[in-house]
């Protein structure tokens, strides 16, 4: 497999959400021509949305970090905003912790 060089940062519990499956999208404002597997990061501020929560079947404080996910696709919406497609989530057997400073973006996270 070729080494993984960029992460993104999504808040807990939406990273669980992704390698459940219940999560196929992840929307942001910005356009991005990545693809290809890329480290999921779980930022430190948890959402505070008990609906989500239970979508992930967990509770805060209670997910893990450091988890690989593909992104095959990025599609403009009618509002504005872009989704990009998640496929192939897979757990880290390890997690790992980056040696960089996360960012709200695509980071490189030196692992």
């Amino acid at each position: 497999m070729a080494k993984i060089e960029l992460a993104i940062s999504i808040r807990q519990p939406y990273v669980e959400q992704i390698l459940l499956g219940v999560k196929k999208y992840e929307y942001r404002s910005k356009l991005t021509h990545i693809r290809g597997r890329v480290y999921l990061y779980a930022a430190k501020k948890p959402v505070d949305d008990a609906a989500e929560w239970r979508k992930a079947k967990s509770e805060p404080g209670k997910l893990p970090n450091g988890v690989i996910v593909v992104i095959s696709d990025c599609e403009s919406r009618d509002d504005g905003e872009f989704q990009y497609k998640l496929e192939s989530p897979r757990r880290l057997r390890k997690y790992l912790v980056p040696n960089s400073q996360p960012q709200p973006k695509f980071f490189r996270p030196n692992v």
